[in-house]
């Protein structure tokens, strides 16, 4: 449930307010009982009437009416002094029994842990030194950004509307405190509390379920944080042209982005071989997929995720048969009613003559009974499932479909590939304006030298600050091309397992897989596919002197990286090194 922003900064005058009545009773009764004791006669002694003084009566009181039970008193005391004792005791008790019970009913207050965790909140991203990212939403989504961002070592600061969600953060092993708040992302003063402002943030992620929420993180985030990027879910075409319509960097709509690879998939399937073994999960492999096939094509479900996929087959001239509840004619198509579960309805649409299938309903349970009854009337059928929730990730694997689309790792994927590699979006882009040819050739010649396993993408800039040695050494006029740069530190005369994707220089001047003698210049920003280990030899080979000098002369300098190797394997012992 939607709960109240807290506006609660002081804890300690939030409980005094909160406890005011019940302290002043308890107050009220303790000065009754001291003054009453003090009134109260003693014994005599000595022939006079004695009497407590304020400060024992105060002394006798305290311990008294805290259920401690000293038994220290000044003498003993008279009939009288027990009465008003007896009848200080039973105050106390009342007192005692208001005051714990509303201090109970306070530690029980919803409001009192919603202003407790948003000072803990304020606090803690208050104190974050390192960048980190501002994610809103804590679904499928939001769960797998965090998770890639955290595995990069970036860190992240979470808003979520649903109380059981935002639970989930503890069931994860995050390799550092996420700070997280309860609340509805779509107030800017909650954006605020969570860094939106902070000097540290380097980004927002809007991913909500709700198109209305992202909209407005989006417009917080253009106005209280212009410098910061923002990446926003949006999954109807009103909400993305609106959020186009003041700036807004990245738009992300998963169907709409399914749509499209389908499109190049069915124009040019060598492209979208290249698109999935560039942008997929880094380390997993790619399997070389049949491609969709032309001709007669069933589309079960016209919602938002279907009426955008039979846009995507016009544009490539494909025949298409829709099924749905609720057809709607249009002369165009071939519609037929129901919901595609049973035998009946496919039948009617031609299932037996059709090439491919499109289960692409809102609900998991009928998304998979289309395609469990589509593939027994046609064994040769090409399934395209939707699968909605990751919950139910065994059932669609068991499946084995020929594309699943999981609208949650749609976006995840592309988030991953835009916070970690900006310069891969452009690159992506222009792969879309070639001919299958082209990238049929590229795709080739990259899985030929590095295999179908995802390759890792990084970019890496030539300035002083990311690539010291070797700008230095472009700056003072030395000829470097991309064939003597990437050779291994262990042993200059092997290449790399790495290759150079696109080429960015300020000029506007790009270069789509540069040549290998290519010259660099200060300021290129490189974008690479390869190993982890390539990549991270990249980077040593741009910042360190000692290794660029290796690897561009063949003269390894004292303190040298191959050196120290050299050094090790001969006295038979490595150095310890940091993980």
């Amino acid at each position: 449930m939607q709960q109240a922003l807290a506006r609660h900064h002081s804890i300690f005058l939030l409980i005094l307010r909160r406890l005011r009545a019940p302290l002043i009773l308890l107050i009220v009764l303790f000065a009754i009982a001291v003054l009453g004791l003090t009134l109260v006669p003693g014994p005599v002694v000595d022939g006079e009437t004695s009497y407590l003084s304020f400060f024992h009566a105060f002394y006798f009181i305290s311990y008294t009416a805290t259920t401690i039970g000293f038994g220290e008193i000044p003498y003993t005391f008279s009939d009288q002094q027990r009465l008003w004792v007896i009848v200080s005791i039973y105050l106390s008790v009342i007192g005692w029994a208001y005051t714990l019970g509303s201090v109970f009913s306070l530690l029980a207050d919803r409001s009192l842990r919603q202003a407790i965790a948003m000072q803990g909140f304020v606090r803690a991203v208050r104190r974050l030194r390192e960048p980190f990212y501002l994610v809103c939403g804590y679904g499928e989504t939001g769960r797998l950004i965090c998770d890639a961002l955290d595995r990069m070592g970036l860190r992240v600061v979470v808003i979520e509307v649903d109380e059981t969600k935002l639970g989930e953060l503890d069931l994860h092993s995050y390799s550092a405190d996420v700070p997280a708040l309860c609340a509805d992302a779509a107030n800017p003063e909650t954006l605020q509390f969570g860094g939106l402002t902070h000097a540290s943030c380097i980004g927002v992620i809007a991913l909500t379920n709700d198109d209305a929420t992202n909209l407005a993180i989006a417009i917080a985030a253009r106005l209280l944080a212009p410098k910061v990027p923002a990446l926003c879910r949006a999954e109807h075409t009103a909400t993305s042209a609106n959020m186009t319509s003041f700036g807004t960097r990245h738009i992300l709509n998963p169907f709409e982005r399914f749509s499209e690879t389908l499109a190049l998939s069915l124009h040019a399937p060598k492209a979208s071989q290249l698109f999935d073994w560039l942008t997929g999960l880094p380390g997993s492999h790619v399997e070389q997929r049949r491609d969709p096939p032309r001709g007669n094509w069933i589309v079960c479900g016209h919602g938002r995720f279907g009426r955008l996929l039979v846009d995507a087959m016009d544009s490539e001239a494909v025949p298409v048969t829709i099924i749905d509840i609720d057809p709607k004619p249009d002369g165009i198509h071939r519609w037929v009613q129901g919901d595609g579960t049973g035998a009946a309805s496919l039948l009617e649409a031609g299932v037996r003559e059709a090439t491919g299938i499109v289960c692409g309903t809102s609900s998991d349970v009928d998304n998979l009974s289309i395609a469990v009854t589509a593939r027994e009337l046609n064994q040769e059928l090409f399934v395209i499932l939707r699968q909605n929730h990751e919950s139910n990730r065994a059932l669609f694997e068991a499946f084995e479909s020929d594309i699943t689309v999981v609208p949650s790792r749609v976006i995840a994927h592309e988030c991953i590939a835009i916070l970690s590699t900006p310069l891969l979006a452009p690159f992506l882009a222009e792969i879309r304006r070639r001919d299958e040819e082209w990238c049929g050739a590229l795709l080739h010649r990259l899985t030929r030298h590095l295999g179908w396993k995802v390759p890792r993408i990084r970019s890496q800039r030539v300035n002083l600050s990311s690539a010291p040695a070797l700008y230095r050494r472009l700056m003072r006029g030395e000829t470097i091309t991309l064939e003597r740069l990437l050779r291994s530190p262990a042993d200059r005369s092997m290449a790399l397992d790495c290759a150079v994707l696109y080429l960015e220089r300020d000029d506007d001047d790009h270069r789509m897989t540069p040549a290998a003698d290519e010259k660099l210049r200060p300021g290129d920003e490189l974008l690479f596919a390869g190993t982890r280990r390539a990549l991270e030899d990249v980077a040593l080979i741009f910042a360190n002197e000692h290794t660029l000098e290796y690897i561009l002369t063949g003269r390894d300098l004292p303190g040298g990286r191959v050196w120290e190797m050299l050094a090790q394997r001969k006295h038979g012992k490595r150095s310890p090194q940091l993980p």
